[in-house]
């Protein structure tokens, strides 16, 4: 029997040393395999020519169309073999796999058989390819594909052109003094075609001071055609600043809460509906009646509240109770007006104009028809080819107005115009609700995950990111909602209920997104790649979307971890500003399954205390999002494993108190939010000695307490970090023991940095090493909330030294004594300074006592 057992083993061992011989000559195949990817590559630029010739595409036939998305299809199949093998790769790194075991040759062979699967049916198209396009053709649209037109950062706001009178109109009927007719609420309506300039004009007047001072509440709500009841009364709740975390709360709860703030019968109130195509009468007349109790009129102050609608439809201003004698209507712009406007965004950069360019830039007026939105856009993408009458000529020729509306086709012509990375970015857009105002640094992150947008040069992805938001917003494509005042940097954002249109029309063509006949619920598909879950939707199965690369989830939308299958091509998952409980034990289980992911974004989920030790599974993972979870404890050191990792934001978490020790293994961090300093005797956490290990660092942002300590061989410690921009210093120290001086001269930051943050500063003097000779590169400084500081030593007794900042922000600093004399000699760049309660200040060109501004060559 031992003898059977012998050769019984020996057969084995022999089977499986011909198994082994098999796959390594399998391998060595596939080893060969770099080729397979260098194939790949040479395929993909030919394919991707022909994606970005949209004029060919336009023209092709649906069955072409269908080839298309095919051949979408490769591209995605061949990104998801790249990552799963740039991740293999980090396993073989980190020794959890072994490069020659049996389960690492399997996982090549069939990474192989992948790879010659994806590049046959790469190679097929290329006979298709050329029904289309000619070598010459395909060359041209390669070289431009990736270029995206960078823009100065400079920015100088404007006031609209040909309004005035609108804004004079509306505003006047909403502040005139109270008519017995209209009982302690007035409703007026704006209405007009799309693209007219509705929103802008409220925009005016929602912002205007006059207005603000008039009114003690203002609530904004963008209505869109899709929406509930439930949904509109918690908007107006969460502008009140008083929306229930309570997700149960709907219909009269909800009318309950909002009946409470107007409880006091003297509180009068500006409500902005906008964009309204229908509303629920009786809810509304709900609505009406409780704004109407408060009044406003207590006798004194005679002030009635307000309500704005705007429409494209009269009948719906009617409908809602607006007087045939409040309801305006916009003409459009005149003759002279459109001109000022083309000329604002079509010559912004121009110097002498030829004769020819301004003919065709009148003819292009002509073509729009007083409407503003369409002259702005045709004007901003004109405004690219300024130096080439030919290319002007081409698109006055396309510009083909098929309706009274003018806006469509200059929005389709500004679509078509955009390179192919913008065309794409832009896409994205069109999951979010309409009127949702959007976080940039949220669409920048998802775009970096999709690999829409990378590294170039010294840049990083976001700001290339930055850069591509901005160039859409400067085309007009893309309105702003915030931005830094000094240099236009954009905040937070939101689309053209036209341009959304548009765009939702383009990813529905392209099988990106799917939504519904009206365009407004979105669907899921088994083909769905993007998607945006709102609370309005009914709960779909996710078991069969394997090709979703994006989800999120709208605040408040559900979210059940048993309807979720598992999602191996995601590479985005946005949870932000969602107060929904959830089991974050299956959530976290279910999360672990997600491979491919690469950002994760929970900011604002007021349910997550813990990061658990299953976040190492996520070994794509490149940014993770957790800024404001107010009550997030911990993040498990097994987060120092994720060595993709790019950007770490636990700003705003005021229970975590530390993070693991481990971190400074992170080397491709490039944005750390959220860290604080803590004692160095605490050896089990994150410390400042560990910052120096992390070279790639250009955003740090840290925190200084009652606990931080700074021993003094490690006073260097960020002086290393030579590719450190941006650096926010907040001392939120509790009260007892203060923190030293000697710790903040001991935070000497490189040479190269760029921005500085301080917040909550508790000296007289600022830190020896912020000076003109150490920070030369310095253009922008922020200093808010110093309530000590009585003087800049930085600007005054200096003599011949002369700092190169462009933009400065002084806030709340009520002992602050300086003149403006000095800052003009010593700030000699500077071209833009906001000022808010520093009343000490003498002879500055703008309002210090409470908020002001300046800009260089404008006057106030």
């Amino acid at each position: 029997m031992g003898g059977g057992v012998g050769v019984l083993d020996a057969v084995l061992q022999a089977l499986a040393s011909n198994l082994y011989k098999y796959l390594e000559n399998e391998v060595l195949h596939v080893l060969d395999f770099s080729s397979q990817f260098r194939k790949m590559n040479d395929e993909l630029d030919t394919l991707a020519a022909y994606l970005a010739d949209t004029e060919k595409l336009k023209q092709s036939k649906e069955t072409d169309r269908k080839f298309l998305v095919k051949l979408r299809e490769v591209i995605y199949e061949a990104d998801d073999v790249l990552t799963d093998c740039l991740l293999r790769d980090e396993y073989v790194k980190d020794k959890s796999c072994h490069r020659l075991s049996v389960r690492e040759k399997l996982f090549m062979y069939r990474t192989s058989k992948k790879l010659k699967d994806i590049n046959s049916r790469m190679s097929k198209t290329e006979e298709t390819l050329s029904n289309f396009l000619t070598r010459r053709e395909i060359k041209e649209v390669i070289e431009t594909r990736h270029s995206v037109e960078t823009i100065a950062q400079d920015f100088n706001p404007t006031k609209p052109i040909g309004l005035d009178e609108d804004i004079r109109t509306v505003k006047g009927w909403i502040l005139k003094k109270n008519d017995a007719n209209e009982r302690g609420l007035r409703k007026v309506a704006i209405v007009g075609m799309g693209g007219l300039g509705k929103t802008t004009i409220t925009q005016e007047i929602f912002h205007d001071q006059e207005v603000i001072s008039h009114f003690d509440k203002m609530i904004w709500v963008s209505v869109t055609k899709a929406h509930s009841t439930d949904h509109l009364m918690r908007c107006m709740l969460e502008r009140l600043g008083t929306l229930p975390r309570d997700s149960k709360h709907d219909g009269s709860m909800l009318l309950n809460e909002f009946g409470q703030v107007f409880s006091n019968q003297s509180t009068n109130c500006l409500i902005v509906m906008d964009n309204v195509w229908e509303l629920d009468l009786e809810w509304w007349d709900k609505v009406c009646s409780v704004v109407r109790r408060s009044g406003g009129r207590d006798g004194i102050t005679n002030r009635s509240s307000s309500i704005i609608i705007t429409t494209r439809n009269e009948e719906v201003a009617t409908n809602l109770g607006v007087d045939d004698l409040r309801i305006h209507k916009p003409k459009t712009l005149s003759e002279r007006d459109s001109w000022d406007l083309f000329s604002r965004y079509a010559f912004s950069s121009s110097g002498e104009l030829s004769s020819s360019i301004k003919d065709l830039g009148r003819q292009v007026v002509r073509k729009c028809g007083g409407l503003p939105l369409a002259i702005k856009t045709i004007g901003a993408l004109l405004e690219t080819k300024i130096g080439s009458p030919s290319q002007w000529k081409q698109i006055l020729d396309s510009f083909h107005v098929t309706t009274s509306n003018s806006v469509l086709p200059s929005l389709e012509l500004s679509y078509d115009e955009l390179s192919t990375l913008l065309r794409h970015c832009l896409l994205c857009f069109a999951i979010y609700p309409q009127g949702s105002e959007i976080q940039a640094e949220q669409l920048i992150h998802w775009w970096i995950a999709e690999g829409m947008v990378q590294d170039k040069g010294t840049k990083t992805a976001v700001e290339v990111g930055r850069e591509y938001l901005l160039q859409l917003s400067k085309r007009c494509l893309v309105d702003v909602v915030k931005r830094r005042k000094y240099d236009g940097s954009i905040y937070k954002c939101k689309i053209h209920d036209m341009v959304r249109e548009l765009i939702i029309g383009k990813a529905c063509e392209q099988e990106i997104c799917s939504f519904d006949r009206s365009k407004e619920s979105p669907e899921v598909t088994q083909d769905t790649r993007w998607l945006g879950l709102t609370e309005e939707m009914c709960q779909p199965s996710f078991f069969n979307v394997f090709k979703l690369r994006a989800l999120f989830l709208m605040p408040r939308s559900w979210f059940c971890v048993e309807k979720f299958g598992l999602l191996e091509s995601l590479r985005v998952l946005n949870f932000s500003k969602n107060v929904e409980a959830i089991n974050l034990e299956d959530f976290f289980n279910w999360l672990s399954s997600l491979k491919r992911l690469a950002c994760l974004n929970m900011s604002g989920y007021p349910h997550l205390e813990e990061v658990p030790h299953s976040v190492k599974k996520l070994r794509n993972l490149q940014m993770l999002v957790l800024f404001d979870c107010e009550n997030l404890k911990k993040l498990h050191p097994s987060i120092a494993t994720l060595r993709r990792l790019t950007v770490l934001d636990v700003g705003n978490c005021p229970k975590l108190k530390c993070l693991p020790r481990g971190l400074g293994k992170l080397s491709h961090l490039q944005e750390l939010t959220g860290f604080q300093v803590m004692s160095p005797s605490n050896k089990r956490i994150f410390q400042l000695l560990e910052l120096q290990e992390l070279k790639q660092l250009r955003v740090l942002r840290i925190i200084l307490t009652d606990e931080t300590e700074i021993s003094g061989e490690k006073t260097d410690i960020l002086l290393q970090l030579t590719k450190l921009k941006v650096l926010a210093i907040d001392h939120a120290e509790k009260p007892g023991r203060k923190i030293t001086i000697n710790i903040m001269d001991s935070l000497r930051p490189p040479q190269s940095l760029q921005e500085l943050y301080i917040k909550n500063y508790k000296w007289e003097n600022l830190p020896n090493w912020l000076n003109p000779s150490h920070l030369s590169a310095l253009h922008y400084l922020s200093i808010e909330s110093g309530y000590m500081i009585n003087r800049l030593n930085t600007v005054e007794n200096m003599s011949d030294q002369h700092w190169n900042i462009e933009g400065l922000r002084l806030r709340y600093l009520p002992r602050l004594e300086a003149e403006w004399s000095n800052f003009e000699i010593h700030m000699p760049e500077l071209r833009y300074m906001e000022i808010s309660n520093c009343v000490r200040l003498s002879g500055f060109p703008c309002d210090v006592k409470e908020t002001g501004s300046w800009r260089r060559g404008q006057t106030n």
